[in-house]
């Protein structure tokens, strides 16, 4: 097992790369670039960070210098032939070939696009404008590559030993929590935490953590490089980028209402299973459920990614009852700012009424709370989002307001277009 202190202590050396991988990517960004390859690839798209944490003040804690070197270090990354390999030949989701050999000759050639840094006010402004497959494909690294630089700044002047310290009491923290999930009946986790994990390294040891603390109630990681080395699946569907890119694309209202399901349209002609997973909440779950097309409530399950958990998981439940399904057959995924006794809570709430899983993202990857002076370490809130799609502002609305993003003006056309009303507001940490 890789000794992390030591390595982190050896970062102020270069030797570490932050993202050393084309595909040390999240799973369901190589899906839905084949779904847009096959479906919009000259659709042109722009890319944008958005800090949602405004005290987290990025410019002056990150070196621009440094920022630029890990990014053009990305730029120059291709698949290799064993990734490539991977990808041809392993089995996802009990399907081989997943990916379409067109796909994979493109995906083999490419090299990311370039970017543009800015520093504004204390944050940096990070775009990436070209053809969405291959525009889309920088947000992963691009926030991994920030998360880290922000972990590194805040380390770099620890010596060996209280670096010792301080990951020995983060896996110490990890363990208990995993200890916690041990003890409930048929659990079902994955790790969602690659795009805003403390490091590569860490989100490693925290996989490896959860093979061994879980066994096979560890359904997998989101990570495609980690998936790869540590032999396990790798798990991911569809997001909100889809709707958003194809709703920026919709040339009146009408179009614009149909745009959340044309995408599912073209994801069930290419997907099965347990690949067949709703993401409801770009519009709003409500609306979305009320005018969905019948087809849809025989697909596997929905993922509840924004709003009230328990609320989404209801509102779930009597859609499929009122369209003849049975909800004990269908899966909920729950992956909005989990941490283990949330996790605990739902899963005692929903087992047995449904198929429960969760995805832990940033909670499981970087947990650091309270272990350094001034909590310098907190996870915050940090997003890569599709901000324009042919010139057209996109937008999100979520079942939460404070993650909405999108100018006031569309933001507002859009709540008209797909009748939502008053929303709860909740904070917004991770």
């Amino acid at each position: 097992m890789v000794d992390i202190a030591t390595r982190v202590y050896n970062h102020k050396w270069k030797i570490d790369p932050i993202v050393r991988s084309l595909i040390d990517t999240d799973f369901y960004k190589l899906l839905m670039c084949q779904s847009v390859f096959r479906n919009r690839r000259d659709t042109n798209v722009t890319f944008s960070l958005i800090n949602r944490t405004k005290s987290v003040r990025l410019a002056d804690l990150v070196d621009e210098g440094e920022l630029r070197e890990q990014l053009d270090h990305v730029r120059g990354l291709s698949l290799a032939r064993g990734e490539s390999t991977w990808l041809r030949g392993n089995t996802f989701y009990g399907k081989r070939q997943m990916f379409r050999p067109d796909f994979m000759e493109f995906l083999e050639g490419l090299r990311l696009p370039p970017y543009h840094l800015e520093k504004n006010d204390g944050q940096y402004e990070l775009t990436f404008e070209g053809r969405w497959p291959e525009v889309m494909l920088w947000e992963i690294p691009a926030l991994a590559i920030l998360m880290e630089l922000r972990s590194r700044a805040e380390l770099k002047d620890m010596g060996r030993f209280e670096l010792q310290v301080l990951y020995a009491r983060a896996m110490t923290r990890l363990w208990e929590k995993i200890g916690l999930l041990n003890g409930l009946q048929g659990l079902r986790i994955a790790d969602f935490g690659t795009r805003r994990r403390h490091s590569y390294l860490w989100q490693d040891w925290a996989v490896q953590a959860m093979i061994e603390g879980l066994g096979d109630r560890f359904a997998g990681t989101s990570n495609c490089a980690i998936a790869m080395r540590r032999d396990i699946e790798a798990i991911g569907t569809n997001a909100h980028e889809l709707p958003m890119v194809y709703a920026a694309l919709a040339r009146d209202d009408a179009e614009l209402r149909r745009a959340p399901y044309d995408v599912l349209a073209d994801w069930h002609e290419e997907h099965d299973g347990n690949l067949r997973i709703i993401l409801p909440d770009t519009y709003g779950t409500d609306g979305f459920l009320q005018h969905a097309p019948d087809w849809l409530a025989g697909w596997t399950g929905i993922r509840i990614d924004s709003g009230d958990p328990v609320r989404g998981a209801e509102t779930a439940i009597r859609w499929w009852r009122e369209r003849g399904e049975d909800p004990r057959e269908k899966l909920v995924i729950f992956s909005d700012g989990l941490d283990a006794d949330k996790i605990v809570e739902l899963h005692r709430q929903f087992h047995g009424r449904v198929k429960v899983s969760f995805g832990w993202g940033t909670l499981l990857t970087n947990d650091f709370r309270g272990l350094v002076p001034g909590n310098g370490l907190a996870p915050f809130s940090l997003v890569c989002k599709a901000v324009a799609a042919n010139g057209r502002p996109t937008v999100k609305l979520s079942d939460n307001p404070a993650k909405a993003t999108g100018p006031a003006d569309e933001i507002e056309r859009y709540r008209r277009v797909f009748g939502v009303e008053k929303q709860a507001s909740q904070p917004v940490h991770v």
